[in-house]
């Protein structure tokens, strides 16, 4: 039997790895992209441990970068589920970057995704209720709901937008234009 609750700790992911010079753009810090892509990945494994489904990313609701990552920093990533809807579930990620000859730890980033699970059929599959414990948690936790609302606004208006936007090559565009101007 399934449970019906679980706690954040039980999807929690820690990861550590080291900033290489294929990594980092012409600044000298980690590549925005690389971080979103490492982002990605821890999150989902938190979703599949809180859920023991496959899952899949339904939006990355924020990347905020704090603080550049350098090539003599760690990357410490940590992840967890802090909210769940029916099938959703809205998934923590902190970054913090540790200057490996000197110690320092700063904030680098924060994110916020959220996943569907999915059974067999890959269709959405019902997930457990989450319950925080630390501070931390309990924070995300309650702020949540709010979380929620707002993404649910933006993929209304993301889902109009989409209806204004053209997917004709550029030249295709120019063509069935031309017939204004004669």
């Amino acid at each position: 039997m399934e449970k019906k609750f679980k706690y954040c700790r039980e999807s929690r992911v820690m990861r550590t790895s080291r900033v290489f010079p294929n990594d980092v753009n012409n600044h000298n810090t980690l590549f925005g992209g690389r971080l979103m892509s490492d982002i990605d990945q821890v999150a989902s494994i938190s979703a599949a441990k809180h859920s023991r489904r496959d899952c899949v990313t339904a939006s990355t609701d924020s990347v905020d970068f704090l603080n550049p990552i350098r090539p003599t920093d760690s990357v410490y990533f940590e992840s967890y589920v802090t909210w769940t809807g029916t099938s959703s579930m809205e998934v923590f990620v902190k970054v913090i970057s540790e200057n490996l000859k000197t110690g320092e730890r700063k904030v680098s980033a924060t994110a916020l995704l959220t996943f569907v699970a999915l059974d067999e059929n890959n269709r959405p599959s019902p997930v457990p209720q989450v319950i925080p414990e630390t501070v931390e948690e309990t924070k995300l936790h309650e702020t949540a709901p709010e979380r929620a609302r707002i993404r649910t606004d933006r993929k209304k208006e993301s889902k109009a937008l989409a209806t204004f936007i053209s997917m004709n090559d550029p030249w295709d565009y120019r063509l069935e234009h031309m017939e204004n101007y004669f």
